[in-house]
């Protein structure tokens, strides 16, 4: 017997992409759109992503840090 998950895949907006990390909506977003980030799904015009791409810009954001181009004031 084979076992299919009914659970929903846990998808994210930018704004909780972004208190997730700690950081401003608009460095997410920035992000998301430089790096081509493309939403897993779409709720109406509401954007979400998926574990991969929070993945992306979790990394994308430590490689900006790290480069110390942390930006100013949130």
């Amino acid at each position: 017997m084979t076992s299919v998950s009914t659970d929903a895949p846990k998808l994210d907006t930018t704004g909780r992409i972004a208190a997730k990390l700690g950081v401003p909506v608009h460095r997410v977003q920035y992000i998301i759109s430089t790096r081509a980030i493309a939403p897993a799904a779409y709720a109406g015009r509401l954007r979400l992503y998926d574990h991969d791409a929070v993945a992306m810009v979790r990394h994308a954001i430590t490689a900006i840090e790290a480069r110390g181009g942390g930006g100013g004031a949130a």
